[in-house]
């Protein structure tokens, strides 16, 4: 394989974690903080997105922080998952990498996608766990088989690479393939690249 796409899988495969994920129609402000002080899950977590967004609310990282882990806690895995990134980004607390895995880790454990895929770049860049691309190979396959793009990219590259997995080009492709189906434009270049190639 060329010296380039090998460069270019290697750089890209370092993408940053996914965003947050958002509350859909999320309702009235009032509405919501008082049925989230009554302690409904869903209510908390929609609150803090709108404190993280600063919709109907003036923005404030430690009141979405609060809210989400009060939805975190109950077992809602968006809240899981956007607690992770809080902690990711160092928004509202401190920046803590166990924090992170940990928030991650039970968002994907319910098979959020996104946090699959944020679990395995943590497993893969070695972030407050020890750096296994084996546990990377398998969070981002869990991502990747959901249709997640960015994870069926990134497992293209540990096959390219042999990362955790045994080295095959072949089934690079097929992931690389898979990956700009799902419109994510660095899987078709990749998938390109191995096509010029022969594989």
């Amino acid at each position: 394989m060329n010296k380039l796409l090998k460069k270019m899988m290697v750089a890209l495969l370092s993408l940053g974690l996914v965003q947050a994920a958002w509350a859909d129609n999320v309702p009235d402000f009032k509405e919501t903080f008082q049925v989230a002080k009554q302690g409904n899950a869903k209510a908390q977590y929609n609150l803090g997105v709108m404190y993280e967004k600063g919709q109907s609310v003036h923005k404030d990282y430690v009141e979405a922080v609060r809210w989400y882990r009060k939805a975190a806690e109950q077992g809602i895995a968006e809240a899981q998952f956007n607690l992770g990134l809080m902690y990711y980004n160092g928004q509202g607390v401190r920046q803590d990498y166990v924090q992170i895995v940990k928030w991650f880790r039970k968002a994907a454990e319910q098979g959020f996608a996104q946090a699959q895929f944020n679990l395995g770049v943590m497993y893969d860049n070695g972030q407050g766990v020890r750096q296994d691309y084996i546990q990377a190979v398998q969070w981002y396959r869990k991502a990747a088989e959901q249709g997640f793009a960015q994870a069926q990219f990134n497992l293209g590259v540990m096959y390219a690479n042999g990362l955790g997995v045994r080295q095959n080009y072949k089934i690079a492709k097929e992931w690389f393939g898979k990956a700009c189906d799902n419109g994510f434009q660095p899987g078709c270049d990749a998938y390109r690249k191995l096509n010029q190639a022969g594989y």
